[in-house]
């Protein structure tokens, strides 16, 4: 049976076109494509600037120094998310404060944000997780009261909005990836979008070395090596020139998915998104309802594996990764709305090119494959449908 990929990049003549035009120019660093695929981010985020750089995980840690948070520092965020939104934090010596998330969601909770503020709190970085926006009025509120910096890591969430104002232009700034999973690539590739003329002339100084003029080699401050090629940046402007369509596409597929799955749901939890949020569909994650036991997600991987179906475990709780638990001592049971999504959820093949048919056969894999798995302890959170 034909094997139906995680994820893949949709990529046509445009880009190809792209791609040879920088070829031919011999141009291949800090170049005018890269200004366009700014110029193109900065518009679409409704924001003054947009820093394109090497990576998402680039583009958090030039947004945390350039904000000048350093050791000593604390920043309140997410254990449910790809581990880079905390080592960005680790990077410039600052200790991640995690709060538990919202089951419903994913997203970071903000009702118990407040509680984990103290004196050293600097900041808040919240993770638009799966591409669904936290609630960042909310948090815009919480973090004005409390004179805290807000950041957005954003890297899942391209396209996406909360009461019609794009994610990228909430907070001091804001973090995207373009890894080939995500709704756009540029291969290898991130950016920071920001209001603040300040931070934005620090990013590009940083992003180059540190150099103040990059017709000078006049170094001013620390730097790196985070530029984004010309070549990736090419590639983000067709790409972005087909964002529209592509967003438009992985939204239908979701719908499909959703339709297949429906008669699955007194099994499996589907995504649900809040009134006045405009999800931007990264990949399409399911949760298993809790009336299965703890090992029930990992041996339905395997069975969905057996039949050609890939699918992985979105995400692992940081607070538990090695490293974590090495350096600060976490403990299962610290964050238990984290710790259960992290058990029970799993990513199905998601991207534009997916065929028509595939969420049917995905679906009927499920129905199988479900039968059977172990069963456990009711757990049931108050704020997801009951098991």
């Amino acid at each position: 049976m034909r094997r139906l990929p995680l994820s893949r990049p949709d990529l046509g003549p445009q880009e190809r076109r792209r791609l040879l035009a920088v070829l031919a120019s011999g141009r291949l660093s800090l170049g005018p494509c890269l200004r366009e695929f700014e110029e193109r981010m900065a518009r679409l985020c409704g924001v003054r600037h947009a820093v394109a750089v090497s990576s998402g995980t680039a583009a958090l840690h030039l947004i945390v120094r350039g904000l000048g948070l350093g050791p000593g520092d604390e920043v309140v965020t997410t254990p449910f998310s790809f581990v880079a939104s905390s080592n960005a934090l680790l990077y410039e010596g600052i200790r991640p404060v995690f709060v538990d998330i919202d089951p419903a969601t994913f997203n970071l909770d903000v009702g118990r944000v407040e509680d984990a503020i103290t004196p050293r709190t600097r900041a808040i970085l919240a993770v638009d997780v799966f591409g669904l926006p936290v609630d960042w009025p909310a948090l815009t509120g919480l973090a004005g009261r409390h004179d805290l910096l807000l950041i957005d890591d954003a890297c899942e969430a391209l396209g996406a909005s909360v009461g019609g104002r794009p994610v990228g232009s909430w907070g001091a700034a804001a973090a995207f990836g373009f890894y080939p999973n995500k709704q756009i690539t540029t291969g290898e590739g991130g950016c920071i979008t920001t209001d603040d003329d300040v931070l934005a002339a620090r990013c590009r100084s940083m992003r180059n070395h540190g150099r103040d003029d990059d017709a000078v080699m006049a170094h001013v401050r620390l730097g790196y090596n985070y530029r984004m090629s010309e070549l990736a940046a090419a590639l983000g402007c067709a790409q972005l020139e087909r964002l529209p369509d592509l967003l438009a596409r992985r939204a239908a597929l979701a719908r499909c998915y959703a339709e297949a799955l429906a008669p699955l749901t007194d099994d499996l939890i589907l995504p649900a998104d809040p009134p006045g949020t405009v999800r931007s569909w990264f990949v399409y994650v399911v949760r298993l309802r809790d009336h299965f036991a703890p090992e029930a997600r990992d041996l339905l991987m395997a069975r969905l594996r057996a039949r050609g179906i890939a699918c992985a475990p979105y995400f692992p709780a940081i607070h538990l990764q090695p490293y974590y638990r090495e350096r600060f001592g976490f403990r299962p049971g610290t964050f238990p709305a984290c710790e259960a999504a992290s058990a029970r959820t799993l990513a199905l093949p998601f991207f534009t090119r997916l065929p028509d048919e595939a969420p049917a056969r995905v679906a009927g894999a499920l129905e199988a494959c479900l039968s059977g798995l172990p069963r456990g302890r009711v757990s049931v959170h108050p704020n997801l449908p009951a098991s």
